[in-house]
């Protein structure tokens, strides 16, 4: 039996249902009970507890196999750093605690830098507490994801410009899709333990801005402009949103490392995804229009 985190989310979603279809027990470990009555439907069990109770999450992980772990992003935080050595630490005492043989955490590109990455750092500090468990744990560092664009996918359908903070906007970058993500995740997790590991996950070729503009534009039947937005922009773009001045900071600092390079491989055993960009974003521009 495998336990899997975030399934309310894109990721841990993809975990789960690849685990099932492949005929492996499950168990869904939840905050809120009434959002996991689709999981119980299709057969997995149903834990519940908050990721930064560890007696929870060791609950949830007694009898696994292994478990898919993620820190679930907080956009509301005031301190995402402290939130994230809450979360790893609560983990790392429940592995312990339940026995767990193996662990496949969701981490990204760039998690071996202490420092210059922004947000990436809470991934950086996870990891380290999570290296401490005393248990194999495999970590998936994921490419910049490509359903990111779907943050800014009403001005580029509605005005035909894709706002980017992404320079310079023909640079290609490492993307990955979130499906494969969740499919490689279980894949290392049916794998099995293998000491501390690191897997680098991007997708089938490298893709910039541009890029995506063209994908969006050819889904809509019109075009779309690629437009870096300035950098004194970004802060006050992220702050119009709702993200408090502590997560606008770090994420500023995150297109930073990615815009100087900083943000890049450690040089880890790499795999690669299967999802293109075109497929990826043409899924995003049919749901809005469905939506609409």
């Amino acid at each position: 039996m495998y336990v899997v985190t975030g399934v309310t989310g894109n990721t841990g979603a993809v975990v789960a249902e690849t685990l099932l279809a492949r005929g492996e027990a499950v168990r869904v470990l939840v905050r809120d009970a009434g959002k996991a009555a689709v999981w119980a439907a299709r057969g997995a069990e149903v834990a519940v507890g908050n990721v930064k109770d560890a007696a929870a999450v060791a609950r949830a992980l007694v009898g696994a196999k292994g478990a898919y772990l993620l820190d679930p992003p907080d956009y509301g935080s005031r301190d995402p750093l402290a939130d994230a050595d809450a979360v790893g630490g609560a983990y790392a005492e429940a592995i312990r605690t339940a026995g767990l043989p193996h662990a496949v955490v969701l981490s990204s590109i760039a998690a071996h830098h202490p420092d210059g990455t922004g947000i990436i750092g809470t991934l950086h500090r996870l990891e380290g507490l999570l290296r401490g468990a005393g248990a194999p744990v495999t970590f998936l560092r994921a490419a910049y994801f490509m359903e990111n664009w779907g943050n800014v996918l009403e001005p580029a359908l509605g005005q035909g410009v894709l706002p980017s903070f992404l320079h310079p906007l023909d640079k290609p970058l490492p993307m990955v899709s979130v499906a494969d993500i969740g499919r490689t995740a279980a894949e290392l997790l049916i794998e099995g333990p293998r000491g501390v590991r690191v897997v680098e996950l991007s997708g089938p070729a490298e893709v910039a801005p541009v890029d995506a503009a063209a994908v969006i534009g050819a889904a809509a039947g019109r075009s779309v402009q690629a437009v870096a937005v300035p950098r004194g922009e970004w802060a006050p773009t992220l702050a119009g949103v709702g993200f408090p001045p502590e997560v606008v900071a770090l994420f500023v600092g995150m297109y930073d490392g990615i815009n100087n390079g900083r943000v890049a491989w450690e040089g880890q055993e790499a795999r690669r995804g299967t999802v293109t960009l075109g497929e990826a974003l043409r899924r995003l521009v049919e749901g809005r229009k469905v939506a609409a």
